[in-house]
């Protein structure tokens, strides 16, 4: 990843979110769930959505629970959230590729479904309608793609649903194309809204269990290791909140950020065109897989 040096973003010097409202796609785990505590516990009225919630009883978290691996279930989600009174949508969701491919009961791969595909699926479906119900001269709505932009991957094109051949790194890093061109196509359809690529690095949680197998020694021993060198969720969450919720973003649209909270250039490739590449290419994988997705 490079620096964008010519992107100049503090970060809030307030930390109260009271009166906000917030929408965390995958808050029930992970980033997603540190980053929803973090903004409850600062005021923020939050919708966490996934299949578990682990937060019953905490103030300022409400749940709607979703299978994200199916569009049909990202469809309904955009439809029954009130984005219209959301000042914010974060995009959290997101697996490992497993060894040997894993097929969803609507014919997709895995990977792309939840990590990717359900996003693209999300954000066509409610970012018209993302922030206008609010108060006049409510600050610009903001959707946050979690992944790992800035890093040189591309997609696959030519197999998204890796039907042909499988890899799984070649499958998550085209999930990882797939969330950058997301922004970069977002902030163009779509000038009302800000759109923001992060990119947390490497993080303790729960997200290699499909990939290395859930408690199973190899996964226990990679957490490990990864927790003695890198902060926790928690630790992430209280360090990028300030970048969420920043004034400086308002206005400003497709950028993207590290962990750390500072600017990064977008990968090389990742120019407007081969981003409208990949996003059509992934909606003609939607349409030819998934007949009638609304995208």
């Amino acid at each position: 990843m490079k620096k964008d040096t010519s992107v100049n973003v503090q970060p809030a010097r307030t930390s109260s979110l009271s009166g906000r409202r917030v929408a965390v796609v995958g808050g029930t785990g992970g980033i997603g769930q540190a980053l929803s505590r973090q903004m409850a516990t600062q005021g923020a009225q939050v919708i966490v959505v996934g299949r578990t919630f682990r937060d019953a009883g905490t103030a300022g978290i409400d749940f709607v629970q979703a299978d994200l691996s199916l569009m049909s279930e990202a469809e309904r989600v955009a439809k029954d959230l009130p984005a219209e009174d959301l000042d914010m949508l974060v995009l959290t969701t997101g697996i490992f590729a497993a060894p040997q491919r894993q097929e969803t009961t609507e014919g997709l791969e895995r990977d792309m479904a939840v990590s990717y595909l359900s996003r693209l699926v999300l954000v066509r479906n409610l970012a018209d309608r993302l922030g206008t119900g609010r108060p006049p001269g409510a600050p610009q709505p903001r959707i946050f793609v979690y992944g790992y932009p800035g890093t040189g991957q591309t997609a696959h094109l030519g197999d998204l649903n890796f039907e042909q051949s499988y890899a799984a790194m070649k499958a998550h890093m085209s999930t990882v194309a797939g969330n950058e061109a997301l922004v970069v196509d977002a902030a163009q359809r779509y000038p009302a809204v800000g759109v923001f690529g992060l990119n947390p690095g490497l993080i303790k949680t729960s997200i290699r269990s499909n990939m290395l197998g859930q408690n199973s020694v190899k996964h226990r021993a990679t957490e490990t290791v990864i927790g003695w060198f890198t902060p926790s969720a928690d630790t992430y969450a209280k360090r990028i909140l300030p970048l969420l919720t920043t004034p400086d973003l308002d206005g400003r649209t497709g950028l993207m950020f590290d962990k750390k909270g500072a600017a990064i250039l977008p990968s090389p490739a990742m120019t407007p065109q081969h981003a409208s590449q990949v996003v059509i290419a992934s909606i003609d994988l939607l349409h030819r897989v998934v007949p009638g997705t609304q995208v």
